[in-house]
């Protein structure tokens, strides 16, 4: 049967209502978790060019002329995706005002449209290992290549292992681990009017949700991850790796992680080193030197 289109848009208003307050809910407390890791960039194109990041510029002595960085914006690009997620409400349900469970899928697509970052930007944390950042080698790698007086040394952002993969950030400064790129909000779509072709043929109404967007890496300098057993040797190891961190001018680049994060597979272990007052019958030293986060996005 067809509907009008005042049926139409009065089943779309009350599954935009429900889709909007599922977008909201902060029931689980994780819902934007992605900011902690993530710069968000609004992008105002179909990609943005991120070369600039091989060469941020330090603070000097003005001694002479200007020693002017030239930002190479060729070198690394992130190109924006449309995502979208879509139910059918068979119009029967919509003319006997009998919504029921699509209600309840309205509500589960807003929810789910707003974690989605979560999805892309932990993923892409994961796949460090294996996936190339802004400098051409893995953004969890073993010979990052750093300029110094001396020439090209290789630095190291890994620890290594085989064993769940922990994650120690530093997410103080301005460009982070990984940059969530935002081309259009997600937001709910009313895909198909009363009369339209769809409904006649298929006997069901579209609502759904689209956004566009991407993710990509920020600054590898600020992320350290390892397979190893996860203890207080191995973070101190960790820390110190980081708070090392030189920057081209053979100049501290002043990293000190603040955030470990773990999968929850970890979190005893996590909780244990940097929470815990004793450990075996020894204060704990580390107790409160950088937050733990464990991530449900990570398991």
């Amino acid at each position: 049967m067809l509907i009008t289109q005042a049926q139409a848009t009065a089943a779309y208003t009350g599954l935009r209502a429900l889709f909007n307050e599922g977008f909201m809910a902060t029931a689980s407390g994780v819902e934007d978790q992605w900011k902690d890791i993530a710069l968000l960039i609004n992008s105002e194109t179909s990609d943005e060019e991120y070369g600039w990041m091989k060469n941020l510029s330090s603070i000097r002595e003005w001694l002479g002329d200007r020693q002017v960085q030239n930002l190479s914006e060729a070198s690394f690009k992130i190109s924006n995706k449309h995502f979208e997620g879509t139910i059918g409400v068979p119009v029967d349900k919509i003319a006997d005002r009998k919504l029921g469970g699509y209600s309840i899928a309205a509500q589960q697509l807003g929810q789910n449209a707003r974690v989605f970052p979560n999805r892309l930007v932990f993923k892409l944390l994961q796949e460090g290992f294996a996936a190339t950042g802004p400098d051409g080698q893995y953004f969890f790698d073993t010979d990052h290549p750093v300029q110094t007086k001396e020439g090209v040394v290789s630095v190291s952002n890994t620890g290594g292992g085989s064993g769940a993969a922990w994650y120690l950030l530093d997410t103080s400064k301005v460009v982070k681990p990984i940059i969530f790129q935002q081309r259009t909000p997600f937001k709910p779509q009313e895909l198909t009017s009363g009369d339209s072709d769809h409904v006649f043929k298929r006997n069901e109404l579209l609502f759904g949700v689209d956004g566009r967007c991407n993710v990509g890496y920020g600054l590898w300098q600020t992320a350290y991850a390892s397979k190893q057993t996860l203890d207080k040797t191995a973070l101190w190891a960790a820390r110190a790796n980081m708070m090392g961190f030189k920057g081209d001018n053979g100049e501290p680049l002043g990293i000190t992680p603040n955030l470990l994060l773990v999968p929850p597979s970890l979190e005893e272990a996590a909780r244990t080193a940097l929470e815990a007052v004793i450990i075996s019958n020894t204060s704990n030293v580390m107790k409160g030197l950088m937050k733990v986060e464990v991530c449900p996005w990570l398991a």
